[in-house]
C-alpha cells in the first residue's frame, strides 16, 4: 500500500518525468515486438505496422496506464483548476465583480448565521453539556413575588431541593445581577454572578490562574472570596497574577480575587457574560421566600432521563412548596404557590437574555441576506450564460472532435467553483466584520456585547460551505449545462451572431430575471413593513414628556444610616438636586417609565379584582414629565407617612374597576405581600393613559401613590430631572454637586429619550438592514434587467435594422424593448406578491401599528420596483432605437 501511495504521488507531482518514463517504456515494448517480427522473417515495415495492430495505439496505451495509477481525477481536477484560472484571468473585471458580490452574500449570511450561533446553536462551553437539565416551575411562576433576571426559583425552594432531589449526580444553583466595586464617586458596576458551592465542581470548569470557588467558600454575608472572568480579568484587572494578592472592594465589603476563569467561559446566561463570580451568603436576616432570583441545574445521573427526572421531582413539589410558602399572602397566592409543580428542562444551551422576537429578528435576518444572495446568484448567472454564449463556437468544436459533454460541464463548473470559492474565503473575512458592525449596532449602555462570544467554529465552517456549494450550483451549473447541450452542427453552420441566438435562447436570461424580480419585490415589501412600523414607534405619543428628561440612579447605601433615615435622606438628596441650576423641576419615583420593569398588586376596587400597576412618586412628578391631572389633584407634601393613603389612578384603571362610576373618593384595597401590608388607598385624581414599561404594549391599569408613603424605602433612589439644558450638562452639574455635599453617594446618569430609543433597538436593526438590503436587491435587479435587455438588443441588432429600413420609427422600437421589460416585470411582480404575502406572516409579530399584509406597503414596492426596472432598460431600450440600419444589415 505504501508503495502504491508512493508511485500516486510521483505520478501526480512529477508528472513530466512519469510521462517521460511511460513514453520511453511503451516505446521499448513496441520496438522489442517489431524485433521478435522481424527475426520471424517480416519485413521491418511489416513488423511495425503489425505490431502497432497487435499494441492497440500508443496514445491508447498510454491512456490506460494512466487509468492505471489511481491519479486521474486529481489530474482532470488540477487541468480544470488551470483552465478555470486562465479563463478568468481573462476577464479580470467580470471576476472581481463576481467574486466581491458572491463574498457580500456569503459575508452577510455567515455573519448573521455566526450571531445565531452564538445565541441558539452552541452548547455551553463545559465538559458533557447534554447531561445538564434546568429545574423550573411548570409554566412559571405566574408573576408572584419579586422576580429577577434568570431566577426561577428562590434561595429557600433551591436548598430544599438539593438536599432531597434524586435525579442529579450534581446540582447547584446561580443567579445574575449588576452590582459595585470600588467606594465613593468611584464606585462602577460589575456584572456579578453568585454562584453555589458545587458550581464550578459540577460543570466541570477549570482555572485558568489560581483556584476556583470551593464548598467552604460559603458561608455568612458578606463574602470573603470571588473569581474574575477572563475577559474583567484582562480588561479591568491588568491580568495580574491572583497568587500576588487581588483585592477589590465589593458592595462596600473586601473581596479578594482567588482565581481566574478560562477564556471560553461566560457563564450560563447566553449573551450576558459575567465579571465576578461569588459565593451564595446567607444575610443576617435569613432568606426571603418571595424573591425568585435563582436558577437550578444539575447534571442527569447514569441512565436518568429528562422525563423520569421530571417525574421525580413533580414527585417531590408537594412537600417542597408547602415548606417554603413565602409569608404574609393573601390565601389565593399562598394556595397557588402550594400548587406549583416542578419539572427537568434541557439545559445543554444554558438560558439566554433573549425572548423569542429576538430570534425571530435574526432568522428572519438570516432569510433576507439568504434572498439577496440568490440575486446576486442569478444576476451571476445571467453573465456566465452571456460568456457561455460568446464561447459557443469554441465548445461546438469541442464536441465536434469528440470531447465528451460532461467533460465540457467539468470545464465550465471549474470558473464556477473558483468564483464561489474565492466568495467565500473573501466572504469570511467579511463575516468577522459584519458580526462585530452587528454586535455593536444592536448594544446600548444597558447590555453587555456578544464581540466575546463571536467566533468560527464547525458549525460557521460548514454553513460557509453550504452556502458557497449552493451558490456554485445556483450560478454556474445552468450556463454549464446550456452549453453543453448544444448541437455542434447548429452552431457551426451558422454565419452571423444572429442565427444561433434565436429567442428560445433568452428564456433562461428571462427566467433569472424574473426570479430577481420576484425576490427584489419581498425584500422591498419586507424593507416598507419594518421601516414604517419603527417609525410608527418612534412617532408614537407616550403620554408624557420625553426631551429634555435625565434619569439619575442614586444610591446610599455606603453611608451608615438606620431605615428610619432613608427616607429623610431621599428628600434632601431630591432638594439638592432641584437646586441645582438649570433644573426645572425634579421628582423620584420607585419605577422609570418605558424601562422594560414594572412592579404590581393585586387589587380590590368593591367586588372587582385584578392587578394594576404600582408606582410611588413625589408630589412634582406628573409636572415633570409633562402628565397632567385630567380630574381631582396630584401628590402634595401634606401626603405623609401620617397621613391617610391617597392615590393617583389612570384612566385604564377607571375603565377596568369603576366604569362609569366617579372614580374620585373611592377606595382601592391592596393585596398583602412580604413588606407590603393590605393598604386601602383613596383615589384622588385621574391621568390620561400613558406607555409604562413598553411601547409596544397597551397601557394596563396603573395606580400612583405618594412616595412619603412607600412601604419598601431602600437605600436607593430613581430621581427624574427636567431641564431645558442638555442631558449632558445637567448630568455634570448634578453630579458635582452631590460629590461635594454627599460623597458616599452612587450617582448613574441617562438619558431618558436615549434609553427610550435603545429599547427599540431591535426595531432600528430591522429597519436598517431590511432597508439596505432592500435597496440593495432592487439594485442587483435593476442591474439584471440592464444586462439582459442589453444582451438581446444585441442579439437582435440584425431584426431591429431590418424594422427600421422597413420603416419602423425609433419610438416603436422603443416600444418594443420596453414591452419585454413590462412583461418579464408584471411576471415578476406576481409571483413576488404572492410570496411576500407568505413571507410577511412569519414578521406579523415584530410590526407595530400595520399588518403584515399592508396594501400601501405591497403598492409601494411594486411601484418603486417597476420605476427602477424601467429606468434600467430604457438606456437600452433607447440605444436599440438608435442603430444605424445600414451597419447592423451590413452583417447579414
Amino acid at each position: 500500500m505504501i508503495i502504491d501511495m508512493w508511485f500516486r504521488m510521483r505520478a501526480l507531482l512529477r508528472r513530466k518525468s512519469v510521462e517521460t518514463e511511460l513514453e520511453d517504456e511503451l516505446r521499448f515494448h513496441l520496438e522489442q515486438q517489431v524485433e521478435k517480427y522481424v527475426q520471424g522473417g517480416m519485413s521491418r515495415e511489416e513488423a511495425r505496422r503489425r505490431a502497432r495492430l497487435e499494441f492497440g495505439g500508443i496514445e491508447l496505451a498510454k491512456e490506460g496506464c494512466r487509468d492505471a495509477r489511481g491519479v486521474r481525477f486529481l489530474e482532470t481536477l488540477v487541468q480544470d483548476v488551470r483552465y478555470g484560472l486562465r479563463m478568468l484571468s481573462k476577464s479580470p473585471g467580470f471576476t472581481a465583480v463576481a467574486v466581491f458580490t458572491l463574498a457580500l452574500g456569503v459575508g452577510a449570511n455567515t455573519a448573521i448565521f455566526q450571531l445565531l450561533d452564538a445565541v441558539r446553536l452552541r452548547n455551553l462551553p463545559v465538559p458533557n453539556p447534554q447531561q445538564l437539565a434546568a429545574v423550573r416551575i411548570v409554566g412559571g411562576n405566574r408573576g408572584m413575588g419579586i422576580n429577577q433576571d434568570y431566577g426561577d426559583l428562590t434561595r429557600p425552594l433551591w436548598e430544599e431541593i438539593r438536599d432531597k432531589q434524586q435525579a442529579f449526580s450534581g446540582i447547584f444553583a446561580w443567579s445574575a445581577n449588576q452590582r459595585y466595586v470600588g467606594r465613593g464617586s468611584e464606585m462602577r458596576h460589575f456584572n456579578g454572578l453568585w454562584v453555589s458551592r458545587d458550581f464550578f465542581q459540577v460543570l466541570g470548569v477549570r482555572p485558568f490562574r489560581g483556584r476556583l470557588l470551593l464548598p467552604g467558600d460559603e458561608g455568612p454575608c458578606p463574602m470573603s472570596y470571588g473569581v474574575a472572568s477572563y475577559s474583567y480579568w484582562r480588561r479591568a484587572l491588568g491580568g495580574r497574577d491572583p497568587a500576588d494578592g487581588i483585592r477589590l472592594i465589593v458592595d462596600n465589603f473586601p473581596v479578594e480575587i482567588i482565581g481566574v476563569t478560562p477564556p471560553g467561559f461566560f457563564g450560563m446566561a447566553v449573551g450576558d457574560s459575567f465579571d465576578i463570580a461569588l459565593p451564595f451568603c446567607m444575610p443576617p436576616d435569613g432568606l426571603r421566600r418571595d424573591i425568585f432570583d435563582v436558577s437550578v441545574m444539575g447534571r442527569l445521573k447514569p441512565g436518568w432521563s429528562m422525563g423520569r427526572a421530571s417525574a421525580d421531582l413533580d414527585a417531590l413539589s408537594p412537600g417542597l412548596f408547602e415548606a417554603t410558602v413565602p409569608p404574609g399572602r393573601d390565601p389565593h397566592s399562598t394556595e397557588m404557590y402550594k400548587h406549583f409543580r416542578l419539572a427537568a428542562y434541557p439545559a445543554l444551551r444554558g438560558v439566554s437574555s433573549l425572548g423569542q422576537t429576538d430570534y425571530t429578528s435574526l432568522w428572519l435576518l438570516l432569510g433576507i441576506t439568504g434572498l439577496v444572495l440568490l440575486i446576486a446568484c442569478a444576476n451571476l448567472a445571467n453573465l456566465m450564460l452571456v460568456r457561455a454564449s460568446v464561447r459557443e463556437r469554441e465548445m461546438a468544436v469541442r464536441l465536434a472532435l469528440g470531447a465528451p459533454r460532461w467533460r465540457l460541464i467539468e470545464q465550465l463548473l471549474s470558473e464556477g467553483v473558483l468564483l464561489a470559492g474565492g466568495g467565500a474565503i473573501l466572504g469570511i473575512g467579511l463575516a468577522g466584520i459584519f458580526s462585530r458592525s452587528l454586535v455593536v449596532l444592536v448594544s446600548t449602555e444597558e447590555n453587555v456585547s456578544l464581540l466575546d462570544q463571536l467566533r468560527m467554529d464547525w458549525r460557521v465552517l460548514s454553513f460557509v460551505a453550504a452556502v458557497a456549494t449552493l451558490t456554485c450550483i445556483l450560478f454556474a451549473l445552468a450556463p454549464a449545462l446550456r452549453s453543453s447541450g448544444m448541437q455542434p452542427g447548429a452552431v457551426l453552420k451558422a454565419r452571423n451572431r444572429g442565427t444561433t441566438t434565436d429567442r428560445s435562447r433568452f428564456s433562461l436570461q428571462r427566467l433569472m430575471v424574473v426570479v430577481q424580480v420576484s425576490v427584489s419585490l419581498v425584500l422591498l415589501v419586507a424593507a416598507v413593513l419594518f421601516v414604517r412600523s419603527f417609525r410608527n414607534l418612534v412617532t408614537l405619543d407616550p403620554g408624557m414628556r420625553e426631551r429634555g428628561i435625565t434619569v439619575a440612579f442614586l444610591g446610599y447605601w455606603q453611608s451608615p444610616l438606620p431605615r428610619e433615615r432613608w427616607a429623610d435622606v431621599q428628600r434632601e438628596l431630591l432638594e439638592e438636586v432641584q437646586s441645582v441650576p438649570g433644573v426645572l423641576s425634579a421628582a423620584t419615583t420607585t419605577r422609570v417609565p418605558l424601562d422594560g420593569g414594572s412592579w404590581e398588586h393585586g387589587v380590590r376596587v368593591g367586588s372587582q379584582e385584578d392587578m394594576s400597576k404600582f408606582t410611588w412618586v413625589s408630589p412634582d412628578y406628573f409636572a415633570t414629565m409633562g402628565i397632567p391631572v385630567v380630574k381631582g389633584r396630584g401628590f402634595t407634601k401634606q401626603d405623609t407617612p401620617s397621613s391617610p393613603r391617597v392615590a393617583v389612578v389612570n384612566q385604564a384603571f377607571v375603565r377596568r374597576f369603576l366604569g362609569d362610576r366617579n372614580p374620585i373618593g373611592q377606595t382601592l384595597l391592596t393585596s398583602p405581600e412580604p413588606d407590603y401590608p393590605a393598604t386601602t388607598y383613596e383615589i384622588v385624581g385621574i391621568i390620561p393613559d400613558t406607555r409604562h414599561s413598553d411601547l409596544r404594549r397597551e397601557t394596563p391599569p396603573m395606580t400612583f401613590a405618594a412616595a412619603a408613603q412607600f412601604p419598601g424605602q431602600g437605600p436607593w433612589c430613581h430621581v427624574i430631572i427636567y431641564s431645558t439644558v442638555p442631558p449632558p450638562t445637567v448630568m455634570a452639574a448634578v453630579k458635582r454637586r452631590l460629590a461635594e455635599r454627599h460623597p458616599d453617594v452612587v450617582a448613574e446618569f441617562g438619558n431618558f429619550q436615549k434609553q427610550i430609543l435603545d429599547g427599540l433597538v431591535i426595531e432600528r436593526v430591522m429597519a436598517m438592514l431590511s432597508g439596505f438590503f432592500g435597496v440593495l436587491a432592487a439594485t442587483l435587479a435593476a442591474i439584471g434587467l440592464y444586462g439582459v435587455i442589453s444582451y438581446i438588443v444585441a442579439m437582435r441588432r440584425n431584426e431591429i435594422g431590418i424594422r427600421m429600413a422597413l420603416g419602423a420609427t425609433r419610438s416603436s422600437v422603443v416600444s418594443l424593448i420596453l414591452r419585454q421589460t413590462v412583461l418579464l416585470l408584471a411576471v415578476g411582480v406576481v409571483i413576488g406578491v404572492v410570496f411576500a404575502l407568505v413571507a410577511a406572516r412569519s414578521a406579523d409579530s415584530l410590526l407595530y401599528g400595520l399588518q403584515a399584509n399592508d396594501p400601501w406597503a405591497f403598492f409601494g414596492a411594486s411601484v418603486l420596483l417597476a420605476a427602477v426596472a424601467l429606468v434600467a432598460s430604457f438606456a437600452p431600450a433607447r440605444r436599440a432605437s438608435c442603430v444605424d440600419p445600414v451597419v447592423a444589415l451590413r452583417y447579414e
